[in-house]
């Protein structure tokens, strides 16, 4: 499947602004920007390296300047950047198009000359290539010029004010690194120039509106009226050989690879197959390898990991990949927990999450069901073990079986469900007691348990330990005048609320209710929840439903898992809707079909836009820039007292 991109898409500068690419190189690091070529976040980069895997990143080549130069002196730009005080660049005015399918390409035309641009990134390396086919079909000969623009500094940050970026020998060089430049190109010295951008989508979430980058140096190439030529450009932190044309199908081979190991006949599936394993990472601190939850911000979650590993490592057939992953977690696990966070620079990991140990046992599980490999189930098993030990005996951050056999979770400010939003001293979505995901993957793991557990009486343990919880998880959860699931068991208002999470009570390969409840639940799903693009995290008819998520970040939080669309939960809702309907063809045509609606929006990203077409988030640039407004103040002040009244952080 190939990603086209026309004039369409933009229309505008700001249009053109909206969609990203994103290349990663197996170790953290990444080259990400807008289709049109502009930074429009702090942490765009042509090449972002990753020093230490995962997360120790570092913005090298911020952006590229791109110029045609005719012999009557005439510069035309091709690229396009919004700046602080100058001129915008415009250059998507002569792009035609661009498109993805395996690399990034992009295609001008200005004055009879056509410039095809081709982006590659190999595999556990910091280097990005660069290639330009320029045919020019005018009578007037012609120099491209490519101007690269530097910064050296760790994601996020911005270029200091007495920092040097020297030029010399074929190499950048600024605080104590290096980039090798090799190019076809003539190099030309030029003197120190610096940009000051605007970043349109780092104001939308109330980060800093403006950043720097120099440049010292530019690559220049003729090409005369009537021919072709091409241009070559690598950028690389650690010496190599391989020419860009090489690195560019190196790189186009490796994903025709996952392709291929995937098998699967849909050409939605074959690009998500290669678009999955660009979220697949090494970990430096173990000698592993892990799921990086999203580029540019997330790192290694525990949770979103073993949530992403069944699609992206096993259904794919990536399986030594599966174990590196669970060896990852599995060597870091504590008091029966997993890793929430992994940080660097000698801290320990963060642990506050409840899902992340038992959705373990449940990768473990899907992994031995593909391979058979018991060898790498006795490894993991004391591990498991421990997690099982945890879970009963009570671990941290209030997590422990009751009485009853289900598991309660969550004290104080902590929040250990995926719904894990903070504001302050607010939880807008507190879910502190027995949430009902928690529990079904609870009665999955003392399955997996019983199934895996070699020792007959230890087995049997666990098997009466299930039918306690099933029996349990039937009398306090289900609601019999709303034909779904309680969210939660707290003796609060939010036991009552419908809301997505009950999903996962039917997609685990384990499950505790009777056929009927079942399909009611899924009605029930699809009737307040469902959309084609995701999942509504709450109905719409809750007092506590939010219709938008926008303005400044206080007030997205408040809504984010407040009716939000999330697209995880659709996995678990078609596996569900299958199961109810006995996997029959009918049930698997209508998945496909609703699928296809979801393929379309694979194409965007997720800028989102008002009724009146603007992008929600940039008329209050300035007060973003000035930190919270008046109003915003008002507007938290006056949602903390309801939400005290509802949901008293005391248990009152």
């Amino acid at each position: 499947m190939k990603w086209m991109y026309g004039k369409q898409d933009w229309k505008t500068r700001e249009r053109g602004l909206e969609n990203c690419y994103l290349m990663t190189n197996g170790l953290g690091g990444f080259s990400s920007m807008t289709m049109t070529g502009a930074v429009s976040r702090n942490d765009h980069a042509l090449l972002m390296a990753c020093t230490t895997a995962p997360n120790c990143r570092y913005n090298m080549i911020h952006r590229l300047k791109e110029e045609l130069l005719t012999e009557t002196g005439d510069v035309l730009t091709l690229s396009t950047q919004e700046f602080e005080e100058q001129t915008p660049e415009d250059g998507y005015l002569h792009l035609a198009a661009f498109s993805y399918e395996d690399t990034p390409i992009w295609r001008f035309l200005v004055n009879g000359v056509e410039i095809k641009k081709e982006i590659g990134m190999p595999q556990e390396e910091n280097t990005v290539a660069l290639r330009y086919e320029i045919k020019n079909r005018s009578s007037r000969n012609v120099e491209f010029v490519l101007t690269p623009f530097f910064q050296f500094v760790p994601k996020g940050a911005d270029l200091l004010p007495d920092q040097e970026i020297v030029f010399t020998k074929g190499a950048v060089e600024s605080e104590g690194m290096t980039l090798h430049l090799r190019t076809n190109g003539m190099i030309k010295e030029i003197a120190e120039t610096e940009e000051v951008y605007f970043y349109r989508y780092d104001v939308c979430d109330g980060r800093r509106a403006y950043g720097h980058a120099r440049a010292n140096h530019q690559i220049r190439l003729q090409a005369e009226a009537g021919k072709q030529v091409v241009l070559e450009v690598v950028y690389e932190m650690e010496p190599s050989k391989n020419s860009a044309q090489t690195i560019i199908e190196q790189t186009k081979a490796d994903r025709k690879q996952l392709e291929e190991t995937a098998g699967f006949t849909s050409e939605a599936g074959k690009m998500l197959s290669k678009s999955a394993r660009q979220f697949v990472s090494k970990r430096e601190s173990t000698g592993g390898d892990t799921i990086l939850a999203g580029y540019p911000f997330f790192e290694d979650w525990g949770r979103d990991t073993m949530i992403a590993l069944p699609g992206i490592c096993i259904s794919t057939g990536q399986f030594e990949t599966a174990k590196r992953i669970l060896r990852t977690f599995a060597q870091n696990e504590r008091d029966g927990l997993m890793p929430n966070l992994f940080p660097e620079g000698g801290n320990e990991p963060l642990y506050n999450t409840v899902d992340a140990a038992l959705l373990f046992i449940n990768c473990v599980y899907l992994y031995y069901e593909a391979t058979k490999d018991m060898e790498f189930v006795r490894e993991v098993y004391p591990v498991m073990e421990r997690i099982m030990d945890g879970y009963q005996s009570g671990t941290k951050f209030g997590i422990h079986m009751d009485t009853d056999g289900l598991i309660c979770a969550g004290e104080g400010l902590a929040q250990v469900t995926w719904m894990d939003v903070r504001v302050g001293e607010i939880l807008p979505t507190p879910r502190h007691g027995k949430p009902v995901e928690i529990n079904a993957y609870w009665y999955n793991a003392l399955k997996i348990m019983e199934t895996f557990t070699e020792e007959a009486e230890t087995s049997r343990y666990y098997a009466q330990l299930a039918e306690k919880v099933r029996d349990s998880f039937t009398e306090k959860f289900w609601m019999s005048q709303k034909n779904c699931l309680k969210d939660l068991v707290s003796g609060t208002e939010a036991d009552t609320q419908i809301r997505c999470n009950q999903i996962w009570a039917l997609s685990m390969p384990f499950t505790m209710l009777e056929p009927e409840k079942e399909r009611k639940i899924v009605e029930t799903v699809f009737e307040k929840l469902y959309t084609f693009y995701g999942m509504r995290t709450l109905e719409e008819a809750d007092p506590e439903f939010h219709p938008y998520y926008e303005g400044v970040m206080e007030k997205r939080d408040m809504a984010y898992h407040q009716g939000t669309v999330w697209t995880f939960p659709l996995g678990a809702y078609y596996l569900a809707y299958l199961k109810v309907h006995a996997y029959s063809e009918r049930a698997k045509q209508d998945v496909k079909e609703q699928l296809e609606v979801l393929e379309c929006a694979l194409k965007e990203d997720s800028c989102r836009k008002s009724t009146t077409g603007k992008t929600q988030c940039l008329p209050k640039a300035v007060l973003h820039r000035h930190g919270v407004s008046e109003n915003c103040s008002v507007y938290m002040n006056r949602l903390k007292k309801r939400r005290n009244r509802t949901w008293n952080l005391k248990g009152e």
